[in-house]
């Protein structure tokens, strides 16, 4: 039973519950996001370049001895992965940095202001204690 324990202590910690949500939620919006990059904005990506399907293209390397050992470099595929990548990247910075950073800031409560323990002295502007009846650098006498 101590094993049983052990497990559920371990499984429903704070932290691992909160990390499973962020791993579910990130794949379901890692989906979201490539989806939009696929479906739209690639699309436009292809009307500008020349050659429109460019992830399609790539160098065909010859293969001297026999014809059907020919490699592609699929140069157009792996550029389109980069690109997509930093769109990525660039949803997450905004959504991340911006988005939930602003949310934090305005759920955030200041803390409240705790009261003083020291005051200062009268003839020198020292910082001493509150209940300090001397100073201890001018050593003048205060209540």
């Amino acid at each position: 039973m101590a094993f049983i324990d052990d497990f559920k202590k371990f499984a429903f910690k704070g932290n691992v519950v909160d990390l499973a949500v962020g791993v579910v939620i990130g794949g379901a919006f890692g989906k979201i996001v490539s989806a939009l990059v696929a479906d739209f904005i690639m699309p436009i990506v292809a009307l500008v370049m020349p050659s429109g399907d460019w992830r399609a293209s790539g160098i065909v390397l010859k293969h001297a001895a026999d014809a059907k050992d020919d490699v592609l470099l699929k140069w157009g595929d792996f550029a389109g992965a980069i690109l997509d990548f930093l769109i990525v990247a660039l949803v997450l910075f905004i959504v991340v940095a911006k988005i939930i950073k602003a949310a934090e800031g305005r759920l955030s409560k200041p803390a409240p202001a705790s009261a003083p323990t020291t005051k200062p002295c009268p003839f020198c502007l020292e910082t001493v204690p509150l209940a300090a009846t001397r100073c201890r650098a001018c050593t003048s006498t205060f209540t």
